[in-house]
């Protein structure tokens, strides 16, 4: 099963609870952690999370991008020293923009989780930084061109754009969980991956989000008929 999440609603939950906004991206990244463990306990083999789109990184005030990447760094470095995630054998990879747009701490923290888990042939964890499903779209379109041009008889198929996404190692997926209370999509993400998949909206913050709800969101997928258009 390829689980995919949107984990929405940090800033808003801080703000429920009184406290500084940039707080709920704490309390998500604490959250993340325990439903990257939970996940896996389900059996679920991939697993995708959104954790920053390039409009978060790009357009938010400087202090709130440094603390983010300050939260993103921490949490990384708990997972490169995770026992669970060593057991399970769990490869990771990091997707999008990020090598262009986070500190170089980060960068250095994002690519040795890359590479000590590379070779790795557990369950995928995947993390979407600074991320735009648009542009996503766009690279892949460009790469199919450049390869027209070089190569006239090539074949634009549903096979050779998969490729040309920067998700081609990752399998379609089945159930897209987004939490926060605001049951729409944001900058196509995943558009071609996601095509298929089950659709699990709830009013929950993320950081409020719990194992409890996972369990019930992956129950009601796996209790769901899916037809695919039949």
């Amino acid at each position: 099963m390829h689980l995919a999440i949107i984990p929405d609603g940090n800033r808003r939950w801080a703000k429920q609870k009184g406290i500084p906004g940039f707080m709920g991206h704490k309390k998500g990244a604490e959250t993340m952690e325990q439903i990257i463990s939970a996940a896996f306990d389900m059996d679920v083999t991939h697993l995708t999370i959104w954790g920053a789109s390039v409009a978060n990184v790009t357009e938010r005030s400087k202090e709130e991008v440094d603390f983010l990447f300050s939260v993103f760094e921490d949490s990384f470095k708990r997972l490169l020293n995770s026992p669970k995630l060593s057991e399970r054998k769990a490869r990771v990879r990091i997707l999008g923009e990020w090598r262009n747009r986070f500190s170089d701490s980060l960068k250095n923290v994002c690519e040795e989780l890359i590479n000590n888990t590379e070779k790795n042939d557990g369950p995928s964890l995947t993390f979407m930084l600074a991320y735009s499903g648009t542009g996503e779209i766009l690279e892949a379109a460009k790469n199919i061109a450049e390869r027209k041009a070089a190569d006239q008889s090539f074949e634009i198929t549903r096979e050779s754009y998969k490729e040309s996404l920067m998700t081609k190692e990752l399998p379609p997926v089945d159930l897209v969980i987004r939490t926060g209370g605001e049951p729409h999509w944001s900058d196509a993400f995943m558009a071609w991956d996601t095509a298929n998949a089950q659709l699990y909206f709830t009013e929950t913050f993320w950081p409020a989000f719990s194992e409890e709800e996972l369990k019930s969101a992956i129950d009601k997928f796996n209790a769901t008929e899916r037809r695919m258009g039949k």
